[in-house]
């Protein structure tokens, strides 16, 4: 019960989050900064239902990162931050040796002592499972009948040898309200050069095709349909010949090409005037323009109409209005929470977005009450290179469909 309130709302958390571990140099810091700003957002926001979405989990060296991430998870399950969350679901990919399985996501699931019956659906036995304890699955996913994964063929993006892109799909019903629940991590822009080429990018091309892909599997024949949120790392970027068009209206172009096989290794922006000073250098993986504070001032709300990769998904899915910073790449430097790596064009990589009918819930709630928050997590502290994003609302109990059935739930025709 929402406190001071005569309804029974229950308070829903989706949070999603580049795995704190990413930091090259000092994983214990950067963890322990991560999660005294996770737990400040808990204890602010109160929720009653929490999930946790990681991507690239245990980092990119992820053997060697192994102890970290059972610290992070132990933590995360014993914390007296967390004590009022008396069960847990949380799923780990950890199967790393696989090239065809393995995903690097992270799953975390946490229900509040105070919801009662709590079901999650199992996709072989096609029914719910009251929830109960806490319980960790790791290693091969694929056994485990409560969730579905999937990685993404290797010919959505052949010229990443072993890509760990994929998603992991799981079915709640909280206050008799069905839902799907779906981590996801798309592909990345492999070049900066590659990317200014054309608009949209090749790349962005690429993760329409993913994402299409996830949203046609969930809604499939094979079990009913229900609302649904899809968050992770969507690796969505600003139009980025449209952005230095913008951010260099009056420069002048010059092109360095290799010298063995002519081809564009990098561009360099200098203004018309001033000396000629250089605005803006960009290589494959280096994007350094000299007025930063672009991305940062106002949380670079200016730059917001060249993020256009969700707009081809009007129809299917809808996010809040964004009003924080973009939220990749940060420095990994501990000292410099606030500052962008020159490495790519920022942007709002990490977000949390809705079907519809998911839509229809939060606004119907919110109509009695402004209780939706969509934000980011530690905005001067060093979380990784990625800032997490969150999502916060309410829901009434059945406002999904009135009178449903606990096992059918808010069926969604």
């Amino acid at each position: 019960m929402q406190p001071g309130s005569g309804r029974g709302h229950r308070r829903e958390q989706r949070q999603r989050s580049e795995g704190p571990w990413a930091q090259p140099g000092e994983p214990e810091n950067l963890q322990k900064n991560w999660l005294r700003e996770f737990y400040q957002i808990v204890h602010t926001h109160r929720p009653h239902f929490m999930a946790l979405h990681c991507q690239e989990f245990g980092g990119k060296n992820y053997e060697a990162s192994m102890s970290h991430v059972d610290k992070f998870v132990k933590e995360l399950l014993s914390s007296d931050a967390m004590k009022e969350y008396n069960r847990a679901r949380v799923y780990l990919d950890e199967n790393y040796k696989s090239q065809e399985h393995f995903t690097a996501l992270g799953s975390f699931y946490f229900l509040h002592e105070s919801l009662k019956n709590i079901y999650q659906f199992d996709f072989k036995a096609k029914k719910y499972k009251k929830v109960t304890g806490k319980e960790i699955y790791s290693d091969t996913l694929e056994s485990t009948p409560m969730l579905e994964k999937e990685k993404f063929p290797q010919d959505y993006f052949p010229e990443c040898k072993w890509s760990r892109k994929g998603f992991v799909r799981t079915r709640w019903c909280v206050a008799d309200c069905a839902f799907d629940l779906v981590n996801i991590h798309l592909f990345h822009d492999a070049s900066n050069l590659v990317a200014w080429e054309t608009s949209p990018s090749v790349y962005s091309g690429i993760r329409h095709k993913a994402l299409g892909y996830v949203l046609d599997r969930i809604i499939d024949q094979r079990f009913e349909k229900v609302s649904y949120f899809v968050f992770g790392d969507f690796n969505f970027r600003l139009d980025s010949k449209s952005v230095v068009e913008t951010l260099c209206t009056k420069a002048t172009m010059q092109t360095v090409r290799a010298a063995d096989t002519n081809e564009v290794v990098k561009l360099i922006f200098r203004e018309s005037d001033n000396d000629r000073k250089v605005m803006l250098q960009l290589e494959k993986k280096l994007f350094d323009y000299s007025h930063q504070e672009v991305f940062r001032d106002n949380n670079g709300t200016a730059l917001l109409e060249f993020d256009k990769e969700l707009s081809v998904f009007k129809d299917r899915l809808y996010e809040l209005d964004i009003s924080f910073p973009p939220s990749y790449p940060y420095s990994e430097d501990c000292s410099q929470g606030q500052q962008y790596m020159n490495t790519r064009c920022p942007a709002w990589c990490d977000r949390v977005l809705m079907s519809p009918s998911a839509k229809e819930l939060i606004l119907r709630s919110e109509s009695e009450e402004k209780v939706v928050t969509y934000d980011h997590i530690g905005p001067s502290v060093c979380m990784g290179d990625h800032k997490p994003v969150f999502l916060a609302f309410r829901i009434a109990p059945g406002a999904g469909k009135p009178h449903a059935h606990v096992h059918k739930c808010c069926v969604v025709q």
